[in-house]
C-alpha cells in the first residue's frame, strides 16, 4: 500500500511531495496536517528555498523510523558532539547550506536535524582560536586591540 503523499511548497515556489510519515518528523508540518486535515492542499513552507527543503527531506527520510526523542537523552545530548556517520557525510556541505539546514531545522522543528547541525558547528570550532575561528566562518574582527585586551581580561577563567 502507497503511503500518503503530502505536498510542501518552498519559498521559491516549487511543489515537493513527500510522504506524509517523513513530513512529520518537522513537529510545525506535523501540527499543519492535524490543524488542516486531509485538505490536500499545498503547505506553503514559505522560509525554506527548493534546495534546502530537498536536504531536509532527505534527512527525515533517513531518519523516519528513528524513535521520537525522549527527554531522558537531554543529557547526553548536551555533553557530546559525536556525530552518526551518515549525517557527517550529508552535513558535508557548503557552508551556508549548512547554515540553512540549521535554520530550516529551527523553523521546521526539526530538533534531532537541529543538533546534528549545531554539533557540526560545534566540531568545526572546537580547539580553535578566535582568529581560526574568525577565519574559517570569514568574521570580520571589530575589536581595537584595547577592546580584545580587555575582553582577555575579563574572561581569563575561560581559558583555564
Amino acid at each position: 500500500m502507497a503511503t500518503p503523499q503530502i505536498i510542501l511548497t518552498s519559498s521559491d515556489g516549487v511543489d515537493v511531495a513527500v510522504e506524509r510519515t517523513v513530513a512529520e518528523r518537522s513537529v510545525l508540518i506535523k501540527n499543519m496536517l492535524e490543524d488542516l486535515g486531509d485538505s490536500g492542499e499545498a503547505i506553503p513552507i514559505p522560509n525554506v528555498n527548493e534546495a534546502v527543503l530537498r536536504k531536509v527531506i532527505e534527512w527525515c527520510e533517513h531518519h523516519k523510523n528513528d524513535p521520537p526523542s525522549t527527554g531522558e537523552d537531554e543529557d547526553n545530548r548536551r555533553k557530546t558532539t559525536d556525530i552518526e556517520e551518515w549525517d557527517q557525510k550529508f552535513m558535508q556541505v557548503d557552508q551556508e547550506m549548512l547554515f540553512e539546514i540549521i535554520l530550516a531545522a529551527n523553523y521546521l522543528d526539526i530538533k534531532a536535524l537541529l543538533d546534528v547541525g549545531c554539533k557540526t558547528v560545534a566540531n568545526m570550532i572546537k580547539g580553535k582560536s578566535p582568529e581560526e575561528i574568525r577565519k574559517t566562518f570569514n568574521i570580520q574582527n571589530d575589536f581595537t586591540p584595547e577592546e580584545e585586551d580587555q575582553i582577555r581580561r575579563e574572561n581569563e577563567w575561560a581559558e583555564e
